[in-house]
């Protein structure tokens, strides 16, 4: 059997069972990305001599007993936002170009605690802003089912790296949903945790009350594998929970039985693609087929979560990112006075949709404007809350389109960065609400390219998601769809 067809944790069991070693599965990894890197342009970083050491030495530990998670000795690729001691992390930008971290994120720690090998930094949009993986520094990343469109963002690279067989399983960022929406795009599976599930130390920020830390893998028992071993709560994090109910495997389960989902009718209007709604109605019928209790509602004011995000999430990025002044680390302009040195350091370290939402978050938190947009944003995004804990009184979850269309072509999006921001129509809530959701393959369209199915759950309840998610892909495999 070819290594590469397994998935992370089938090839977690087949090492600890010996029938092939943690250097062979990179092997395998390496010869992959050799063969079709060139073309899909997935990662920023490899380190291949640290990988095969790591594996090494994972393999001797697996063989004595003292590594026996799921995990251990799985290849896996980091999104370049997330920090890795000796690595660089750079964010897809010039300005971090150089900036290599003293020490690990959190979550990084939990995957080498739980035996996985490292091997290199994926593609993403520039401080994940962005949703096509078009805005990096280091050129675009392209869509595995087809070269000729984009991967979706701003966890592009990850999602196609997982698509092209280059790691087995990767982690992303999820902001407004750079997860989710690649992961339907790549057709692959993709999950955001409850906000404060996943520890953000060393997640570089964008927009700190949005962002969390998930899994992009191939199946969703890859996914709670992953989500089980990065969850943690972690006192360097001030918005970490503690929660006891990280045993996310579980939850794998084919059972929907009597599961209440709420179709919101908001998600299923004007600018949604024929061919995504069919497909996604489809997987509806699947678990209503299998026992659950379907009913269409309105979810109300999701005409606003688009520009309340953007107002939110640019207020924060332009805060979060005054610390890149070529100061401490990352690219420095020269210049002979201190002042010139910001302005040019800046000037030249960030690309133009970087610049364009940095300066829209400083508007909107001005003076003159901080009541009339910031302020506002805030309260529809507390409303937003409250209309999802009311569908949540009634629903055990929620069910739509994880985007509008499959994967635009290349150069479509970044034309009309406007049309770029409706993409995330159906993500961005779920960020503003702090609520969990996972993005799953549910078909492809007449040209081959991927649709996902987005699932929505209450606040804690991902095992309820994990639970549908692999019911409904069990029955679909079974099916043959």
């Amino acid at each position: 059997m070819d290594s590469l067809t397994y998935t992370a944790t089938g090839l977690g069991k087949a090492i600890k069972e010996g029938r092939l070693t943690a250097v062979q599965a990179l092997e395998a990894v390496f010869a992959r990305i050799e063969e079709s890197e060139e073309l899909y342009h997935c990662y920023v970083t490899l380190e291949r001599e640290k990988a095969f050491e790591r594996a090494a030495a994972v393999q001797k530990k697996i063989e004595a007993g003292e590594l026996t998670g799921p995990l251990a000795g799985v290849p896996f690729a980091i999104k370049d936002n997330i920090c890795t001691e000796g690595i660089p992390t750079t964010c897809s930008s010039k300005i971090l170009q150089n900036f290599v971290p003293v020490f690990d994120a959190e979550a990084i720690l939990k995957l080498k605690q739980a035996g996985a090998v490292i091997i290199g930094k994926t593609n993403m949009d520039e401080f994940a802003m962005g949703s096509t993986t078009e805005t990096s520094y280091f050129g675009v990343t392209k869509n595995p089912s087809n070269p000729a469109h984009v991967p979706g963002g701003s966890s592009g690279g990850s999602a196609a790296a997982v698509a092209a067989g280059e790691c087995f399983a990767a982690l992303g960022s999820d902001t407004g949903g750079s997860i989710r929406q690649p992961a339907s795009y790549c057709g692959v599976v993709g999950m955001k945790p409850t906000y404060g599930t996943v520890s953000r130390y060393g997640l570089i920020a964008y927009g700190s009350s949005l962002d969390q830390i998930g899994p992009l893998t191939k199946d969703v028992t890859d996914c709670a594998a992953v989500l089980e071993a990065i969850s943690s709560h972690d006192p360097k994090d001030s918005t970490s929970m503690e929660r006891e109910d990280t045993d996310f495997s579980a939850a794998l389960l084919e059972d929907v039985q009597g599961m209440r989902i709420g179709i919101p009718r908001d998600y299923f209007g004007e600018g949604l693609d024929p061919q995504v709604k069919a497909a996604v109605l489809k997987a509806a019928k699947v678990l209503e087929k299998k026992g659950a209790l379907l009913e269409e509602f309105d979810l109300s004011l999701v005409e606003y979560a688009i520009p309340a995000y953007y107002t939110i999430a640019a207020a924060e990025a332009s805060s979060n990112l005054e610390r890149f002044d070529g100061v401490k680390y990352g690219y420095r302009a020269d210049a002979e006075e201190l002042h010139a040195m910001y302005k040019k350091t800046r000037s030249e370290g960030f690309g133009p949709e970087v610049k364009r939402r940095i300066l829209l978050g400083s508007f909107v938190l001005s003076s003159g404007y901080y009541d009339a947009y910031y302020l506002k944003a805030l309260r529809v995004k507390a409303l937003i809350k409250k209309a999802f804990d009311a569908a949540f009184a009634k629903y055990d979850l929620i069910l739509g389109p994880t985007a509008p269309t499959t994967a635009p072509k290349l150069g479509e999006s970044l034309a009309d960065p406007i049309k770029m921001y409706l993409g995330d129509i159906y993500t961005i809530a779920v960020n503003l609400a702090g609520l969990p959701g996972i993005s799953v393959p549910c078909g492809k369209d007449d040209k081959g390219l991927p649709i996902g199915l987005q699932l929505i759950g209450d606040c804690f309840q991902e095992k309820t998601l994990i639970r549908a998610a692999y019911t409904y892909e069990q029955t679909a495999k079974q099916e043959g769809n």
